[in-house]
């Protein structure tokens, strides 16, 4: 039986109507078509089928985009508006945010695919909670006074200060994934530190990032401070990367792209943070509870169809737990239901595009051909649309390409250990280090392998759980900064150093 595609007769009246209205990027407070007046379809992946077009932006678009927000920055009261003015907005933007939740979860659904019920469940939660905590930081930042002792200036007494400033114009390229998550990870800290910002969705979703851009000027934010444009990366996000009056690139995607964005920006001395790729470790050791492991290992590669940079994509269970784990992930995998992101009973949608969804067939057919063994999915089902069943390969090993390389999508490779030392070995035998979790009812034993493991995050018996005020980043291969928590704000700052002397008084 062939799975059905989306019925868009489920939007409610508010998107229908936007979604048949013509789309057009925001460049210095105007809804504004691209310059050349070419378009990009959107297509729904749940049947291959476009549904709808946005502008496709010209070197030029890029241009007056960096010119308006460069004019926000430079000449405008952004960067000096009292920092409670800026909270405010953050804190309006999070109230229409939340007032538009279902529409937004729909949008983002048809837009990447993912359930409409994680979306609203997940998505849109998480992204409002952020906007709102960055609306509490934009009044928190500052640096710090001391006391000098300075021995070769005996006439005089010193007094410094350090302050933190805005880093000026941001260059944000998101990716397909999160897009939601991923534009207010983006926008929200930048302009809450007094950055102007332009926006590059990613190509295959770049339609929850234009509602952000709608509600931001609902709110209120001057013109200029939030640009977004649309096109592809390699010629869009270049223009981004090495326009002269970009001052920082905010990046979120693969390595390979990560690296050479890092290569380009250097050129220009730009500023950069980059949250790239990940392969992370899963550890149970022999004490772990089932009841707490299977469904946070679910969650942790299950989720968002595998489309997660985080994703706990290699299991490794101590031996003598093995049987028991593994035919009970097989026996939650095999019911998990597939199928079109609004169908109210999905839990797993299909694959953001065609090529990902043949990205991961090809990593699936080459585990099998390395001498993995397929306990579960591994299938493509009769479909319209870019689905793929959840899968778990088993009798792996670390030298296997499929566990080593990121495969972006619903793949779970198992094997077993033996010692702590073992799991750990294997563990950190990665070009990554995003995150990794450890299940273990030992809390001595946690408290010990914590350290020893080589990732930004280490989550303990749960995975893939995310809160505004937890940093998030990767060490290695994985990235350079952090996204949120009071550290994304050293993201979009810098640190000036004063000094003050005065001749003492005798």
């Amino acid at each position: 039986m062939s799975l059905p595609k989306n019925d868009f007769s489920r939007l409610t009246r508010a998107n229908a109507e936007w979604i048949a209205s013509p789309k057009l990027m925001l460049i210095g407070g105007q809804w504004v078509n691209a310059l050349s007046g070419m378009s990009m379809p959107v297509y729904d992946p749940s049947s291959r089928q476009s549904f709808c077009s946005v502008p496709r932006a010209s070197l030029a678009d890029v241009d007056r985009a960096v010119q308006s927000a460069r004019k926000a920055f430079d000449g405008g009261a952004w960067p000096r508006m009292p920092a409670t003015e800026r909270s405010k907005l953050l804190w309006r933007l999070a109230e229409l945010m939340e007032k538009d939740s279902r529409n937004i979860a729909q949008l983002e659904s048809i837009d990447n695919g993912k359930p409409v019920s994680r979306a609203q469940e997940i998505d849109v939660p998480l992204a409002v909670n952020f906007v709102r905590y960055m609306a509490g930081m934009a009044t928190k930042i500052h640096g710090r006074t001391f006391e000098m002792a300075v021995p070769y200036a005996p006439g005089f007494d010193f007094a410094a200060q350090t302050l933190r400033e805005p880093v000026g114009v941001v260059g944000a390229i998101i990716p397909w994934n999160m897009p939601l998550l991923m534009a207010v990870w983006k926008i929200c800290p930048a302009v809450a530190a007094g950055c102007t910002i332009i926006l590059k969705p990613a190509s295959d979703t770049p339609l929850v990032a234009l509602r952000i851009g709608e509600l931001a000027m609902e709110a209120g934010f001057p013109d200029g401070v939030i640009n977004i444009i649309c096109g592809p990366g390699g010629e869009i996000g270049d223009a981004l990367v090495t326009h002269p009056g970009v001052d920082k690139i905010a990046f979120t995607g693969s390595t390979a792209i990560g690296k050479a964005i890092a290569r380009r920006a250097v050129d220009g001395m730009k500023r950069i943070s980059l949250e790239l790729g990940g392969k992370s470790p899963v550890i149970v050791m022999p004490d772990a509870a089932l009841e707490v492991a299977v469904p946070g290992i679910m969650l942790g590669i299950f989720a968002n169809c595998g489309q997660v940079c985080s994703a706990g994509s290699r299991l490794y269970v101590h031996k003598s737990l093995h049987d028991s784990l593994v035919s009970a992930l097989v026996e939650a995998t095999n019911t998990i239901e597939v199928g079109p992101g609004l169908e109210p009973d999905t839990l797993m949608g299909p694959m953001v595009s065609e090529g990902q969804l043949l990205t991961v067939k090809s990593y699936i057919k080459l585990g099998l051909s390395e001498g993995a063994d397929l306990l579960a999915g591994g299938h493509a089902p009769d479909s319209e649309g870019y689905f793929i069943e959840p899968t778990i390969l088993g009798n792996t090993n670390n030298q296997m390409r499929v566990v080593r390389e990121e495969i972006f999508g619903p793949v779970l490779t198992v094997q077993t250990f033996e010692t702590e030392d073992e799991a750990i070995e294997l563990a950190n035998d990665s070009i990554y280090g995003l995150a990794s979790s450890i299940y273990s009812t030992d809390a001595e034993a946690i408290d010990r392998l914590i350290p020893r493991i080589r990732a930004g995050t280490v989550w303990t018996n749960c995975h893939n759980i995310f809160d505004a005020a937890l940093p998030f980043g990767g060490c290695k291969d994985s990235g350079v900064g952090r996204e949120m928590g009071p550290e994304v704000i050293e993201m979009y700052t810098e640190l000036k150093s004063v000094c003050r002397a005065r001749r003492k008084i005798t």
